[in-house]
């Protein structure tokens, strides 16, 4: 093998740890491609699932370790994005591919997946009273994830332990999932040879993200969303020591463009970053968001789109197709 592997990372939370079903019922995988004949590419001519000896799947997940470490194909019970962008890069890349998942899922931006560098900062919200107090938001390596403000000190006041029923201090910070999902690819870049057999050199092409639904339960971390995912964005162009790799993220199904709370401070902010429509010049050519709401046939994140297996291949595909647009301009 004389070409790098050209490596595609995903991460995220839920969604793009993968809920669409495989087989049983209309919503599957199995009844699209078999029934109603979508995604023709995922079968052979005797109608079995066909297999990618040119693309590598490597998926990795907190507290689980390895889970997959294979050639591209429909195995398991569920499915992400994966299939749909592995395939379709697959297609179109004359080099040896590597999708390379390390996720799970109920993590925010604002805490589990925030970045390094991320700074402490104050807001204002209500207490369970009602009453509206001011909290200190934690840093990169912070915890807990807010506590009450001395207000002589603002955001300067150091929080106190924390600690669960048992007395012990709780193993969690700002930015852990952060630090062990980044570490956990890194394992598969450190030993190319046993997750892509044969191949030698890397090259950290892209990212990939879906997430947003868990910071749409605390508004501080809507509001502080965009702000997050620029960091975000360059913190794992840094750490990955790729600075030209290319960036797509897709947005909350449910989001309308229009919408306003929480859902809409999410969106907003995806949209914000896309480097074509947004304004981030620094992003241009090289970010893109994909709007999925024409995709989410009617469900939501939070809801995993019922199991649909079409949402994730048909975001997964429109992803991949996004990736390839910013690939062009490096060329």
């Amino acid at each position: 093998m004389t070409k790098p592997v050209k490596v595609f990372i995903l991460m995220g939370q839920s969604n793009m740890v993968g809920m669409g079903k495989i087989t049983g019922g209309e919503n599957s995988l199995e009844n699209a491609v078999k029934n109603k004949k979508k995604y023709s590419y995922l079968i052979d001519a005797e109608g079995k699932w066909t297999v990618r000896p040119d693309v590598r799947f490597v998926r990795f997940m907190q507290g689980r370790g390895l889970l997959a470490n294979e050639w591209m194909a429909v195995r398991g019970g569920t499915i992400g994005p994966e299939l749909g962008l592995g395939y379709v890069l697959g297609d179109a890349i004359d080099a040896p591919v590597m999708i390379l998942k390390s996720c799970i899922g109920n993590r925010s931006l604002g805490w589990d997946l925030l970045p390094p560098g991320s700074e402490r900062f104050t807001a204002v919200k209500k207490d369970k009273t009602g009453a509206e107090k001011t909290y200190v938001y934690a840093g990169y390596k912070d915890k807990p994830a807010f506590w009450e403000a001395d207000p002589a000190k603002g955001k300067a006041t150091e929080p106190p332990p924390w600690l669960g029923k048992d007395g012990k201090p709780i193993d969690w910070y700002a930015g852990k999932n952060y630090d062990e999902d980044t570490a956990d690819a890194r394992k598969a870049l450190a030993d190319l040879g046993t997750y892509y057999p044969g191949g030698a050199k890397y090259e950290v092409a892209g990212f990939f993200f879906w997430q947003g639904e868990k910071d749409l339960g605390d508004p501080v971390h809507a509001e502080n969303y965009e702000r997050n995912l620029v960091r975000f964005i360059k913190s794992l162009r840094k750490d990955f020591n790729a600075p030209d790799a290319k960036f797509v993220m897709a947005t909350l199904g449910e989001a309308a463009k229009g919408t306003g709370g929480n859902e809409g401070l999410i969106l907003n902010a995806h949209l914000a970053v896309d480097g074509a429509s947004g304004k981030y010049p620094e992003f241009k050519g090289n970010v893109a968001a994909v709007y999925t709401n024409p995709m989410a046939q009617g469900g939501s994140g939070n809801g995993h789109y019922g199991g649909k297996a079409e949402v994730y291949m048909d975001v997964g595909e429109a992803m991949g197709k996004a990736m390839l647009e910013l690939l062009k301009d490096t060329k």
